[in-house]
């Protein structure tokens, strides 16, 4: 709640109203604690008093329940009772200004991103790769860039990487060794990451990142991510908040204090963006974290307990709610004296043992001060919030997208040129030009197939002939030698002389037709 005298006001204690420091807003910040003991209403009031200032806040919805910051509040039982509680007699209920987002854009506008724009890194841990996987997909992306290939879908880097395979061994010296088993591995991978909807994610037009830092009538607009169905796909929600959060470094110029943050992010199921993460990538969160902050920018992490944090990560959030934990196990002991020693301590009570005596709706609240040290933690009541505790109906929702003044920039997908149909292009020509020389090849075999069926036909026309002529002669001289009964002297017959002459003349005739034949084709 924005007051006045009490700045950005979230709860209030024994001595007083405990509020956030605007300057020291985007020290990050983290909000713990067990399942149902208010964490997710927390969220909402920190983040529409944040609205009310005029700072933008990006949020992740697991149950649809955060889009009823998009309505006016109502008065209730419950806030009734909690009224005299903050001194507060007529609460001006009001609504934020929202924007629905959706990955896979059902239920808001599509986020998209390009596989350029995530990277390796992220893709690697998003596909799970081991540590060959992930230099041979280091590998492509290089050759990609080598060759100015655009990668910008999933289709791009499959065909990328079949290109590849087929050319491992013009790079194996160069870039190192490419196994075929390696990059049906990564293959698989990616057909996985297609079956689980990654396909929608991944393209254009990317997601523009100032369209999170815009206000409307002088407050911050909420942009709320429907996260219900993509929290089935912790890796693809951990890797998209990641990615985001990437880009906001990247793009941002560096503006050091500012009075207030230029954007509020919160981290929902902040224990997902650790599970299973490199040493490399966890330094590059934490680097991403340390550094954003000059960047305007403020993260806050909604987890269960500190100890899902890393501890040089955990260090970083100067910002602290921590509602009730519960101690059934040694392990849940463990977790309540971490997050007892992450406060500074109140000589008022013992800490610890605070923790795991909270009602709903109370929490442990220790804020930095205006020189950025941390205030002692103090027992405190969160604020109600000013608009509606709960989902929106889909009727609701659906007018809300459509008023949008982004309604119609994301939501048509383009597919221009890119690796795909660069290299679908390449080997169309090839296979063009490897039918156009096979074509060739035959031409010339039934050219060569025509000339010598030409010169055997002159042979064997010129051999019936010979033989014709021979029989003729023969049996012409048989029937006149019958007819007058004449006999030859020699030993040699009249009729061996007629055949042995014909079969000269026959033999010469071939001969004159085969050395015309072979001479006029060598002189074509």
């Amino acid at each position: 709640m924005l007051d006045k005298e009490r700045g950005l006001y979230i709860a209030h204690c024994a001595n007083g109203a405990l509020s956030i420091e605007g300057k020291m807003a985007n020290r990050h910040g983290l909000i713990a604690g067990a399942t149902g003991t208010g964490k997710t209403v927390t969220l909402q009031v920190i983040a529409e008093t944040f609205c009310q200032a005029g700072v933008p806040c990006f949020m992740a919805d697991m149950k649809g329940d955060l889009s009823g910051i998009s309505q006016t509040g109502k008065l209730s039982g419950f806030i009734e009772k909690r009224m005299p509680e903050f001194g507060i007699e007529n609460p001006e209920f009001q609504s934020c200004p929202v924007r629905f987002y959706d990955v896979f854009g059902e239920q808001g506008h599509p986020m998209r991103a390009t596989i350029s724009q995530m990277g390796p890194m992220l893709l690697s841990r998003l596909m799970q790769l081991n540590e060959t996987q992930d230099g041979v997909l280091n590998i492509v992306f290089r050759i990609a860039d080598d060759r100015g290939m655009l990668l910008l879908d999933l289709k791009d880097l499959q065909a990328m990487l079949d290109w590849t395979s087929k050319h491992a061994k013009e790079y194996t010296t160069k870039y190192g060794n490419i196994s075929a088993q390696t990059i049906g591995a990564i293959q698989r991978a990616l057909l996985q990451l297609e079956t689980q909807g990654a396909d929608k994610f991944f393209g254009e037009p990317s997601f523009d990142i100032y369209d999170l830092m815009q206000t409307e009538g002088g407050k911050g607009i909420m942009n709320v991510l429907a996260a219900d169905k993509l929290m089935m796909q912790p890796k693809l929600y951990s890797t998209f908040l990641l990615w985001l959060l990437s880009e906001l470094y990247s793009t941002l110029p560096e503006v050091g204090d500012m009075e207030l943050p230029k954007l509020v992010f919160f981290f929902d199921e902040a224990h997902m963006l650790f599970t299973d993460t490199s040493k490399a990538l966890l330094d590059k969160i934490e680097q991403v974290i340390r550094l954003i902050r000059s960047k305007g920018v403020g993260i806050y992490f909604i987890t269960q307990s500190p100890n899902d944090i890393p501890e040089n990560i955990l260090g970083q959030l100067g910002n602290r709610v921590q509602h009730a934990l519960r101690a059934y196990t040694p392990k849940d002991q463990k977790a309540v004296k971490t997050a007892a020693d992450t406060f500074r301590a109140n000589p008022e009570f013992k800490t610890d043992e605070a923790i795991m005596n909270l009602e709903t709706g109370e929490a442990l609240v220790s804020f930095l001060d205006a020189k950025g040290a941390p205030n002692v933690v103090e027992r405190a009541k969160i604020l109600f919030p000013l608009s509606q505790i709960g989902a929106v109906t889909e009727g609701q929702r659906l007018d809300i997208i459509k008023q949008s003044r982004i309604f119609g920039k994301y939501d048509t997908p383009i597919d221009r040129e890119s690796a795909f149909e660069v290299l679908m292009a390449e080997a169309e020509q090839q296979l063009a030009a490897q039918e156009e020389e096979a074509a060739a090849k035959a031409e010339e075999k039934t050219k060569g197939g025509k000339k010598k069926s030409g010169i055997m036909g002159k042979v064997w026309k010129a051999i019936i002939t010979a033989v014709t002529g021979t029989l003729a002669t023969i049996l012409g001289t048989y029937v006149s030698d019958k007819v007058t009964g004449k006999k030859t002297k020699s030993k040699t017959s009249a009729t061996g002389r007629v055949v042995k002459n014909a079969t000269s003349a026959a033999t010469r005739s071939v001969t004159r037709e085969l050395t015309r034949d072979i001479l006029g084709n060598l002189i074509k």
